[in-house]
Order: C-alpha cells, then sequence, then structure tokens
C-alpha cells in the first residue's frame, strides 16, 4: 500500500507556543490503514539494518518503537524520564531548550553488541535521541539505525547521531 503520510500529518500552528509550527501525528495513528504502512514501512528498514530490538523514548517513541517490535517479532525496551523504571538503571542526562533533563534505562535491556533500532515520533534537535544513543552505547549495545515517522531538516537534529543511519518517512523543510 502506497500512503501520503504527509497528508495525514495535521498542522497545527501556534503549538505549544507562539510562533511554532507542530506536526501532529494523531491523525495517522488514528487511520488503521495509515498508521499499519507506516510501521511496515519503517520495520523493513529495521530488519534490513538486522535490529535485534527496538527502543523508544517515552511517550510517543512508543507508539513507534512498540508496534515496531512486535511486526519484526524482537523485544521492545522503553528509555524514561528519571525515577520511572522499577530495577537497576543507568541514566544520560541531556539538554533541553529550556533546562536539562535526564533519560534512564534498565541495566539488564541491551546485551553487549545487541544491534539496536531507535525510534520515534519525531526527529527535530535530536536532544532525545542522542541521550537515547547514548544510553545504549554505556550498556554496550550497537545503535544500527535511527527510524522516525518526521524528520524537521532545519533543525539539523541527524548532526547530532553520531553518523548513524537514519530512515523517515516525511520529511518537512520550513
Amino acid at each position: 500500500m502506497t500512503v501520503d503520510y504527509r497528508s495525514w500529518i495535521r498542522d497545527i500552528p501556534n503549538f505549544p507556543k507562539e510562533g511554532i509550527l507542530f506536526r501532529d501525528i494523531t491523525p495517522l495513528l488514528g487511520n488503521g490503514d495509515a498508521y499499519k504502512a507506516a510501521i511496515n514501512t519503517l520495520a523493513e528498514q529495521a530488519k534490513n539494518w538486522g535490529a535485534e530490538v527496538i527502543i523508544g523514548p517515552e511517550a510517543r517513541g512508543y507508539v513507534v518503537g512498540a508496534p515496531l517490535s512486535y511486526s519484526l517479532g524482537i523485544g521492545f525496551v522503553p528509555v524514561r524520564k528519571k525515577g520511572k523504571l522499577p530495577s537497576e538503571t543507568v541514566s544520560v542526562t541531556y539538554d533541553l531548550e529550556y533546562g536539562k533533563d535526564i533519560l534512564e534505562i534498565h541495566t539488564d535491556a541491551i546485551q553487549p553488541g545487541q544491534k539496536v533500532v531507535v525510534a520515534d515520533d519525531l526527529l527535530a534537535t535530536g536532544g532525545t535521541m542522542a541521550a537515547t544513543i547514548e544510553l545504549v552505547q554505556k550498556l554496550g549495545g550497537d545503535v544500527v539505525g535511527a527510524a522516525f515517522f518526521i524528520e524537521l531538516l532545519p533543525l539539523s537534529g541527524r548532526d547530532k547521531l553520531q553518523g548513524i543511519p537514519v530512515h523517515t518517512l516525511v520529511q518537512y523543510d520550513d
């Protein structure tokens, strides 16, 4: 099935604040055929990369990563904000637009040398994904690719992903 993914992404001007154009994926998620096609397209790429596990940061990384891992028959590992995971974790602090945040992953979530694909809804500045990649590397995992529904090209998020292959369904250059 060929899908015009852009037609399923809604533009919301001035959200979450004045001057921001928010790219809303909820129409895509709400259409079973479009959502399934999006996941299947990303799954094919993840398979080509040799993915052994999918990782997604909360919360929207879960709506991409979990069905992606399910479609491939491999595991899904959640990355959470500090204090949300119940077992032993490793963490990384990263910069936000106005401050810092901390992401964590369970210490037993990734095996050394395991091939990991990181997934999220949107690649913008790359900060969250760079932090997620750092967590995988702390555990000895090998990030073989990054998959997204949307990429905002002017924000140059790829530059923070250390040369890791990136696959996106839709790219915006405005």
